[in-house]
């Protein structure tokens, strides 16, 4: 005859394991700071590049070459820059180990106020990759919308200047491109990627204050530009809800082509969703419940795609409540969360990740009482 206790406890320590698991995987480790946190930006942002190259950083130098056709330019370091009240901070990798760079409040207030270009919606951070660079303009308040709202998705590409013996200045295209006569472009920050081998940018529409949809632009072989695909709207969980957030940009499923994960219903229950551009239209790939994104008007960056070594990246982000971070894979399409680790407040100023040679190292949050953590990558 069973007896009914010891079945009742090796069910309940079946129902734990995952929560074992994670108490008995990475640690957060706090990051010492003469200030408490209250912005964070990853890298491949505006102020993230523009501290990487601005000579702030001490930077190894490639060995001279008497070859005078030689390049010693080599690539910027990923960085993650945070601030607050005082001054500002710079991660990055020294090895394994993570280096802190204290950089100056003035320095700091420069780095972020270029991120909100002339002409953009004020507020508002630009997408920047090379020669492109994606904001929204014309700032509206149609449909019953939010501030932050961009009438128009905004592309700006410098163009190669040829050899000349007298400075010019460097040649720059404008492209703009409008979601609707019933949309909008909903208060988020655009991605850049590529597909094909030419650039695509990823941006929030919206209709109304309730519904949100995906958009990509995309450049053709005849260098235009145009709105390549959009998603039907999707309604929020209440009607002043969020709208969708953009999580991430890269080949979550080994397809080899870059996917949009996105977040319906950010500021509540989130749904994490795969999104696939094929045959000009987008897909949903798979999605789950119980993770966060940044709410209404937040401007953080609450989750970053997790380079691994031969496998396709996974995704780190908060759970829902933001009290723990998780670490998601996208197996046959659908989240599959491989890790869970608890945080000692809740993520708010950002989540980020650190990686040497495509392998990511440290994963960064920036938590709500002020502090900053890092959590070795899995």
């Amino acid at each position: 005859m069973f007896d009914r206790r010891a079945v009742l406890a090796a069910l309940v320590a079946l129902h734990a394991l995952p929560v074992l698991a994670a108490e008995d995987g990475p640690r957060v480790e706090p990051v010492t700071l003469p200030f408490a946190v209250k912005a964070m930006r990853g890298p491949g942002s505006d102020v993230a590049l523009s501290v990487a190259t601005s000579g702030l950083l001490p930077i190894a130098r490639a060995p001279a070459s008497a070859d005078p056709k030689a390049s010693t330019d080599i690539a910027p370091p990923p960085v993650v820059v945070v601030w607050g009240e005082g001054g500002g901070a710079v991660l990055s990798l020294d090895g394994d180990r993570l280096r802190t760079t204290l950089i100056g409040a003035e320095a700091i207030e420069g780095f972020s106020a270029a991120e909100t270009p002339r002409g953009a919606v004020p507020g508002s951070r630009r997408a920047l990759d090379g020669p492109l660079s994606a904001y929204l303009t014309g700032p509206t308040r149609a449909l019953g919308g939010a501030p932050g709202q961009g009438a128009v998705l905004t592309l700006r590409e410098r163009q190669p200047l040829g050899v000349t013996a007298e400075p010019k200045a460097v040649p720059v295209t404008t492209h703009t491109l409008a979601p609707g006569d019933d949309r909008v472009f909903a208060g988020r920050t655009p991605r850049i990627t590529r597909l094909d081998g030419r650039p695509a940018v990823a941006a929030v529409t919206a209709q109304g204050a309730a519904g949100s949809g995906l958009a990509l632009a995309a450049k053709g072989k005849d260098g235009a530009w145009t709105l390549a695909a959009q998603t039907p709207p999707q309604a929020g969980k209440a009607p002043e809800g969020a709208p969708l957030a953009l999580a991430g940009l890269a080949d979550f499923i080994g397809a080899g082509q870059p996917q949009i994960a996105t977040i319906r219903a950010p500021d509540g229950e989130g749904v994490l969703q795969l999104w696939r551009f094929a045959d000009g239209a987008l897909s949903l790939v798979g999605e789950g419940p119980g993770y966060a994104g940044p709410a209404a008007g937040e401007e953080a960056d609450l989750a970053a795609p997790v380079p691994r070594s031969g496998r396709p990246p996974d995704l780190a982000l908060p759970v829902a409540g933001r009290g723990a971070l998780a670490v998601v894979a996208f197996k046959g399409g659908s989240p599959e969360e491989r890790l869970r680790i608890p945080l000692p407040a809740p993520a708010a100023h950002g989540v980020a990740v650190l990686d040497a040679g495509g392998v990511a190292r440290k994963i960064l949050v920036g938590l709500a009482d002020g502090r900053l953590v890092a959590v070795p990558a899995p």
